[in-house]
């Protein structure tokens, strides 16, 4: 059995919460990625910020990115996986919920993430298609 632990990225970085959107767009930046977690001063997980979030709901908007915190834009719930859950648990919500990086939790605190490129180069051919496949509609 693959749980999550065996494919996540380990030690993600954050945005902090109360982080500038722009401050977020240099560390997407710096780091090439297209999403970073948004952590709570408490250390949990508040949500997800994509590079798309900063475009399209912000930026779009009029929201200053110099002004507006991450936490501006975190909506709900984040949806996780735990850090011992089965892979497929992390594959169906990631179908479910069509979000091509999930949040990896272990005592309450982020410790990974699994994206699709994590599941690509851990898992079949067939397992990645389909995931990917499901997340695009």
């Amino acid at each position: 059995m693959t749980i999550t632990r065996d494919i996540m990225t380990p030690s993600p970085r954050c945005i902090g919460e109360n982080d500038s959107l722009h401050i977020a767009a240099t560390v997407m930046s710096d780091l090439d990625v297209g999403a970073l977690p948004i952590c709570g001063e408490d250390s949990k997980l508040k949500g997800m910020l994509t590079d798309r979030d900063i475009v399209v709901r912000a930026i779009a908007l009029g929201l200053d990115p110099e002004t507006t915190p991450a936490r501006a834009l975190a909506q709900g719930k984040p949806v996780t996986v735990d850090v011992n859950d089965d892979i497929h648990v992390a594959l169906e919500r990631m179908q479910e919920h069509q979000i091509r990086r999930v949040p990896v939790i272990e005592d309450h605190l982020l410790v990974g993430i699994v994206s699709q490129a994590d599941i690509a180069r851990s898992l079949s051919a067939q397992q990645t298609g389909e995931t990917v496949e499901s997340i695009s509609q």
